[in-house]
C-alpha cells in the first residue's frame, strides 16, 4: 500500500517548517496562521527573552538574601479600588467542575464526555511537545468543536460524541506551552518560535471561529508566569491576534496559573495587565511547590521542604497562598478555580474509598474557601467534585460575590516554609527517583500524562521530585528514617535499586534515568527539565 502523498505548505516569507507534514496538517499549518505565528514572533520575541532574563535576576536575588515581596512599584494597582477584570464569557459563568487532560483523540472525546463544565485541553504539562502531538492536537480540538470528532481503538472499539450540542459539552480552556519553551520544528527568519505563540496562533486559526460559531469563544490556561509583565505579553499577543483575525478586543480570555512562587506576590497585577482579557486565576499547586524548591533551594533549612507526600494544601504556606487566591479574585470580579484531584479511580476499592474521602475532603475544602470550581483529572471523579460545589453553590453559578474580606494575607505568611510538618525520609527519596524515572520514560515517547500509584502524573510531578532530591543533595539532608545523608552515591545506589524494581527491562528506562540524574544530581540547577528533555526528542 503507498502511502498517500506529503501535502505541501504555503510558506509565508521567512516561515520555515522542519517536522513532518502528514495528511491534514496543511490544514493546520495553514498560511494564515503561519503569518500569525510569524507577526506575534516579530513583534514579541525580544521582549520574551528579556522576561526569561529577568526571572534568573531573581533566582540570583533571593540566593544573595533578598526576599520575594509585594512589588512597591505597582503598589498603585493593588490599593486602587475602582478596577475589575471583564465579565465571564459566554460557556465560563459557571466553572464548578473542570477536567484536565491530553488533547490526544481518545482523551479529547472522553474529555468531551465527562459531564464538566469546562475541559482544560492540555498542550502543555500533560502532553509532550513531540511535532504530532502539537499539529494532531490541534486537529482533534478543531473537530470537537465542530462535533465530528470520532476514534476506533486498536482494538476495535470506537470513541465518539455523546452530543454535538455545544451548548451541552464542556466549555474547551486550552493551554498552551509557557513562555520558556520553543518549539524547535517552526523558524521565522532564523530564530526558533514560543512554543506557547505557536499553539494559540495554530488554534485560534483553526478553532475559533467554530467556537463564536457555537456561542462561545476562544479561551485559555496560561502557565508558569512568574511576573505580571510576562501576562502584559500575553495580552499584547492577544491584541494582535485578535486585530488581524478580525474579531473584538476581549473575545479571547485567560486564566491563569498561579503556580510559581513569584505569581503569589503578583495576583492583583496579573488580572490587571490581562483585565480585558481575563476570566480568573488558578491555584496550580503542584508546579507552585515546584518553584518554591526552585526559587528557595539555596537557602538553608528553613527553605526544605519533607517528602512531597507529607506536604497538603493545610501547610501554613499553602493556606495563605490560596486564601489570597481567593480573595484577590473576587475582589477583582474574577473566577478562583482550586487544584487538581490527581486520584485515577481503581479495582481495588480500599484504594478508592480512601482516595475518595480525601479528595472530598480537598474540594470541600476549596468550596468552602470560596473557590468558584476545581480540578479532576479523571472522568470519574467528576461526579464527587460536581457533588462538593453543587452543595455549596446551589443555583448559582459562582461565589464572585463572597468577597473574603477577612483574609489578610503578608509576604512573611507566603514565605512561612519553615512551618511546613514533616520529615525528609529514605522511603520519600526514592518515590521522587521512582516517580521521576517512571514518568520520564513515558514522556520521551510522547505521552505526558502517566498514571503512577493511582494517581495521574504529568510534568509537574517529574519537577517536583528531581528537584527535591537536588535541594535536599546541596543543603545536605540527613534522612529522618535512616540517619543518613543525601548525597550523589546514595542517589545512584537508590536509582539502581529503583531500576531492578521497574516493570520492563532496564534498557527502557536507560534514557529517562540518565535524564532524571542530569537534573536531580548535576551541579547546576535546570531551570526546567522539560528543556533538556526537548532536545533529545526526534
Amino acid at each position: 500500500m503507498t502511502s498517500p502523498p506529503t501535502p505541501a505548505l504555503d510558506l509565508p516569507d521567512g516561515v520555515e517548517v522542519t517536522g513532518p507534514v502528514h495528511p491534514g496538517y496543511e490544514q493546520i499549518l495553514s498560511r494564515p496562521a503561519l503569518e500569525l505565528v510569524a507577526a506575534l514572533h516579530r513583534e514579541l520575541e525580544p521582549r520574551r527573552q528579556e522576561r526569561l532574563a529577568a526571572r534568573a535576576e531573581v533566582v540570583a536575588r533571593v540566593a544573595a538574601g533578598q526576599d520575594l515581596d509585594f512589588l512597591p512599584e505597582t503598589e498603585g494597582v493593588r490599593s486602587d479600588p475602582s478596577w475589575r477584570v471583564a465579565r465571564p464569557a459566554p460557556g465560563l459563568e459557571d466553572r464548578r467542575v473542570e477536567m484536565t487532560g491530553p488533547t490526544d483523540r481518545k482523551m479529547t472525546i472522553n474529555a468531551m464526555n465527562s459531564g464538566a463544565r469546562v475541559w482544560l485541553a492540555d498542550q502543555e504539562d500533560a502532553n509532550t511537545p513531540l511535532w504530532e502531538n502539537v499539529v494532531e492536537g490541534q486537529i482533534n480540538l478543531r473537530d470537537a468543536v465542530l462535533g465530528t470528532i470520532s476514534f476506533t481503538s486498536a482494538e476495535g472499539k470506537e470513541y465518539s460524541l455523546e452530543t454535538t450540542d455545544q451548548a451541552a459539552l464542556p466549555t474547551i480552556v486550552m493551554r498552551p506551552r509557557g513562555w520558556h519553551l520553543d518549539e524547535k520544528h517552526v523558524t521565522v527568519d532564523g530564530e526558533r518560535v514560543a512554543g506557547g505563540l505557536v499553539d494559540v496562533a495554530l488554534y485560534l486559526c483553526a478553532s475559533a471561529r467554530a467556537q463564536l460559531d457555537a456561542g462561545k469563544g476562544p479561551y485559555f490556561y496560561l502557565p508558569k508566569m512568574e511576573h505580571h509583565l510576562e501576562a502584559r505579553l500575553w495580552n499584547d499577543a492577544f491584541v494582535l491576534a485578535q486585530d488581524r483575525l478580525g474579531i473584538p478586543r476581549g473575545t479571547i480570555r485567560a486564566t491563569c496559573l498561579i503556580e510559581t512562587f513569584p505569581a503569589a506576590f503578583q495576583m492583583e497585577e496579573i488580572l490587571y495587565e490581562l483585565r480585558e482579557h481575563s476570566s480568573g486565576l488558578n491555584a496550580g499547586r503542584w508546579d507552585y511547590l515546584f518553584s518554591v524548591i526552585k526559587t528557595y533551594r539555596t537557602r538553608g533549612a528553613d527553605y526544605v521542604l519533607p517528602d512531597r507526600a507529607a506536604v497538603t494544601m493545610t501547610a501554613p504556606f499553602m493556606r495563605a497562598y490560596t486564601e489570597l487566591l481567593v480573595s484577590t479574585c473576587h475582589r477583582r470580579g474574577a473566577h478562583a478555580i482550586g487544584g487538581m484531584a490527581a486520584f485515577i479511580p481503581s479495582k481495588d476499592e480500599a484504594v478508592n474509598a480512601a482516595a475518595y474521602e480525601k479528595v472530598t475532603a480537598d474540594k470541600q475544602r476549596e468550596a468552602d474557601d470560596g473557590f468558584d470550581g476545581s480540578w479532576v483529572a479523571h472522568p470519574g471523579m467528576v461526579p464527587t467534585c460536581r457533588e462538593v460545589f453543587d452543595a455549596v453553590l446551589g443555583d448559582r453559578p459562582h461565589q464572585l460575590g463572597r468577597l473574603r474580606d477577612d483574609v489578610q494575607v503578608r509576604a512573611a505568611d507566603l514565605l512561612d516554609v519553615a512551618a511546613t510538618p514533616g520529615e525528609v525520609t529514605e522511603r520519600g527519596l526514592r518515590a521522587n527517583i521512582e516517580v521521576g524515572i517512571t514518568y520520564l520514560s513515558v514522556w520521551l515517547t510522547g505521552r505526558g500524562a502517566v498514571g503512577i500509584h493511582h494517581l495521574m502524573e504529568d510534568a509537574a510531578t517529574a519537577e517536583i521530585s528531581r528537584s527535591q532530591v537536588w535541594q535536599w543533595l546541596h543543603q545536605g539532608v540527613t534522612l529522618a528514617d535512616t540517619g543518613e545523608q543525601v548525597t550523589r552515591e546514595l542517589v545512584h545506589r537508590l536509582t539502581d535499586e529503583v531500576l531492578r524494581e521497574l516493570p520492563g527491562e532496564e534498557s527502557d528506562h536507560r534514557a529517562a534515568t540518565a535524564l532524571f540524574l542530569q537534573v536531580a544530581v548535576g551541579e547546576e540547577f535546570v531551570d526546567f527539565l522539560t528543556v533538556p528533555a526537548y532536545e533529545t526528542m526526534p
